[in-house]
């Protein structure tokens, strides 16, 4: 019988404890810390994110129950809801930002050689932004409507693992497109893009970046055509063309020449307009690029459904920020982890072992190399789709 640690303390072993005290360092605070620690914090956190737990009460239920485990957790100090609550509260959400920034760096080093669908050697990001709708009365500072609030996620994730690189949590009232003055901008690295983010003097900048962009263009652009390069309609393609902008504000925001691209999509019987400042890159490429936009969306489906971020433990801004970056922090740790024990499963898969043997003494690598994953099986599972 194997004698070791649980299983929630081999996952933690992969968590940088030398970052999280730079970080702590970095932002110090009154709060006391001899009898709740930073650590303690974020274990308590992580452990509601991998056991999806409702409340503050929930955490503290379940963590007192097996309170003989919490020093074999690596919890120290004493779990008690209005603790987790006042630290929560008090204690500088940017340590947790700080944290998760560490793991997404190691995170996309271990996933840089992976392929995502498209013959593309250079770094490709999807940018997209979801909304999560909060109570009004318990969250006044995040005002989105009149009688609404709500917080805005909005991500850039590295199409390579899909690891998010870059995170911004605002109040429901800021457009997306203000996300992009916040970016800085990799020199020939792709920026996929829904037509919420089309502002052409942003896009210049990332053009004078020497990055380029991959983006929906709407129904009223005024444009110039050029020239019309080759197409072969049986692949889907209906123009190719290099256009200049004719619109009043549009030309001299982006004063120079774009790549327009007309796609027939036969799956959805939809007819897309794609603008681009690649002119190397094949145009059937460029609309496999978008078509991989979707992953952002199935991210952001998959940590709203598996992650507790649409439930809060907290009502002040800080709280639900913390929440949120401890929540990405468990996910990526989570992929860093299936990356370096070499599994095949997804990440649902393994949340869902963690879920159930967090307090298990079997070794972390038998554990998950266990999970018998056949996908044949689950597309011709009798379970309905929802998300079709």
């Amino acid at each position: 019988m194997y004698v070791g640690k649980l299983v929630f303390a081999q996952l933690m072993e992969h968590l940088p404890l030398h970052t999280l005290r730079r970080c702590v360092a970095r932002y110090p605070s009154r709060y006391p810390t001899l009898t709740f620690s930073h650590l303690d914090q974020f274990l308590a956190m992580a452990f509601a994110q991998l056991t999806y737990r409702e409340s503050l009460r929930d955490i503290e239920t379940c963590l007192r129950a097996h309170s003989g485990k919490l020093y074999h957790l690596g919890i120290r100090g004493r779990i008690a809801r209005s603790t987790l609550a006042d630290a929560n509260e008090k204690r500088d959400w940017r340590i947790y930002r700080d944290l998760a920034l560490s793991l997404i760096q190691t995170g996309r080093k271990l996933y840089a050689g992976d392929d995502f669908g498209v013959e593309l050697k250079n770094t490709a990001y999807a940018l997209d932004t979801t909304t999560i709708d909060l109570c009004l009365t318990l969250f006044p500072w995040a005002r989105f409507r009149k009688h609404k609030a709500a917080v805005k996620l909005h991500t850039l994730l590295d199409l390579r693992g899909n690891i998010p690189t870059f995170i911004h949590i605002s109040d429901g009232k800021l457009h997306e497109v203000n996300v992009l003055d916040q970016i800085a901008f990799e020199a020939g690295s792709f920026y996929v893009m829904d037509r919420g983010f089309l502002d052409f003097g942003r896009l210049h900048r990332l053009h004078r970046a020497q990055a380029f962009f991959v983006i929906r263009a709407k129904s009223n652009l005024q444009y110039r055509r050029l020239y019309s390069h080759p197409i072969d309609k049986a692949s889907g393609l209906r123009c190719d063309q290099t256009i200049a902008l004719t619109g009043v504000r549009s030309c001299t925001d982006y004063p120079v020449a774009l790549r327009r691209i007309k796609f027939y999509d036969a799956t959805h019987d939809k007819l897309l307009v794609f603008l681009t400042n690649s002119f190397d890159l094949p145009a059937l490429t460029v609309t496999e690029l978008y078509r991989c936009r979707w992953q952002v969306e199935l991210f952001f489906k998959w940590i709203k459904q598996h992650l507790r971020i649409k439930a809060f433990f907290g009502a002040s801004e800080n709280a639900v920020k913390t929440q949120v970056w401890i929540a990405i922090a468990v996910y990526v740790l989570v992929a860093v982890v299936k990356k370096r024990l070499h599994l095949e499963a997804s990440l649902y898969t393994i949340l869902q072992i963690l879920s159930l043997t967090l307090f298990e003494k079997t070794p972390l690598d038998q554990l998950l190399a266990q999970i018998e994953l056949d996908d044949e099986m689950a597309k011709n599972a009798n379970q309905l789709n929802l998300f079709m």
